[in-house]
């Protein structure tokens, strides 16, 4: 139940940050953040029977379904916040790039509130650019900066034509990269122009991110299910969703220890590091073969031109399954034509290396354009491609 909004500017940040640390104090109740239709930023408070100590509510990004209302309380947030702050080797301030509806862009805001640093607000008015980074960036003055970044923002930085917005990217002391998994070939650029990226694996669930760079933070534990599901466990996992606090094939507890089943698959190396290998639905059956649609992913962002990949299974009469991909391509590829579909001699040539590269495993639709389709918190729009790929794959 909601317990009444409040509606202010999209970078007037003051109301938020006091509603919030008047929950973390238990003087308020929680916190739930979204967007109006013009930008602006909606204050909410919202009831959370059965947890007295909430802080926030934050709905998961329904890339996969309807989004939940998964409740963060006290504990959770400050025991990420430390952990993330000894990951990062002390606190500092924040600039938020990311929509504060989302637990990234509310975690900015509830770390710099533990650090007693206050955050800087990037104008995204006019959506995410690079000019309205490196301004929000230049107004930071901590000696040190931290930032949250999804992998296509940090692509678009890297490639922003203006050397300020390379300077100020090496000025954060550190740039978590998270919210969609980022390419080798991303990451060795960033690496690459000394900017100093932390990729981090987590979900609202979570209190955002618990796992940086594969190794899990202070008082997060990591393990790997029969079936090859990630399973979080420790502090930082969420009290429950507010439809259903209980959530027992989601939460449960084991020898005291509070537990997250994620619908991730992965594997954990001898020294306990995580690979995440893709989502558990992402297994295509086509032709009676299974496929690993990150696998799939993976070897198609491999090809010179494509900037970024999306692999799914669409329904299919001959193969019960097909593999189809959204391909995102970058400014040296083709474009795509009126149908969507690559077109030019490069698009053959695509086609082609996918063939020879992969036999079955090669996409039988393909629809390119610019960019992959993304839901505001910079998330792949996985139920939207998919829609897009099986109208075209039926289409045929």
């Amino acid at each position: 139940m909601n317990l009444g909004t409040q509606t202010i500017g999209p970078t007037d940040i003051d109301p938020v940050l006091k509603a919030l640390a008047a929950a973390l104090h238990g003087e308020g109740p929680a916190v739930e953040l979204s967007m109006g239709p013009n930008g602006e930023l909606v204050v909410g408070h919202t009831e959370t029977p059965g947890c007295d100590d909430a802080v926030a509510v934050v709905r998961t990004s329904g890339s996969t379904g309807a989004p939940k209302a998964t409740i963060l309380n006290v504990e959770a947030l400050a025991a990420s916040s430390m952990a993330t702050a000894l990951a990062l080797k002390g606190e500092g301030q924040w600039l938020l790039a990311l929509p504060v509806q989302y637990v990234a862009g509310v975690q900015v805001l509830v770390r710099s509130l533990f650090a007693g640093t206050r955050p800087w607000v990037m104008d995204m008015s006019g959506g995410f650019t690079p000019e309205a980074f490196t301004a929000g960036a230049l107004e930071l003055t901590d000696k040190f900066r931290f930032t949250s970044l999804v992998p296509t923002q940090l692509q678009r930085l890297l490639e922003a034509p203006s050397p300020e917005t390379l300077a100020v990217l090496r000025r954060f002391n550190g740039i978590l990269l998270g919210g969609a998994p980022a390419s080798a070939g991303l990451l060795d650029a960033a690496r690459e122009a000394g900017v100093r990226v932390v990729t981090t694996y987590g979900s609202a669930e979570t209190c955002g991110g618990c796992v940086y760079d594969g190794v899990p933070l202070e008082g997060v534990q990591v393990r790997v299910a029969e079936d090859g599901r990630i399973l979080l466990g420790g502090d930082t996992v969420a009290a429950g969703y507010v439809d259903a606090p209980e959530a027992t094939d989601t939460f449960f507890e084991e020898d005291g220890v509070r537990w997250y089943r994620t619908n991730d698959l992965g594997t954990l190396d001898a020294d306990g590091r995580l690979t995440v290998l893709g989502r558990a639905d992402d297994v295509i059956i086509t032709g009676g073969v299974k496929v690993s649609a990150a696998h799939v992913q993976e070897e198609l962002e491999k090809s010179d031109g494509v900037a970024a990949a999306f692999v799914a299974g669409v329904p299919s009469t001959e193969w019960g399954q097909a593999v189809a991909a959204f391909v995102a391509l970058d400014r040296g590829g083709s474009g795509a034509g009126a149908t969507g579909t690559p077109t030019g001699d490069h698009a053959v040539v695509l086609k082609e290396e996918w063939h020879r590269r992969l036999g079955l495993l090669a996409p039988k639709t393909v629809l390119a354009g610019p960019e992959l389709l993304m839901l505001p918190n910079g998330k792949p729009d996985r139920l939207a491609m998919i829609d897009r790929l099986n109208a075209l794959h039926q289409g045929k």
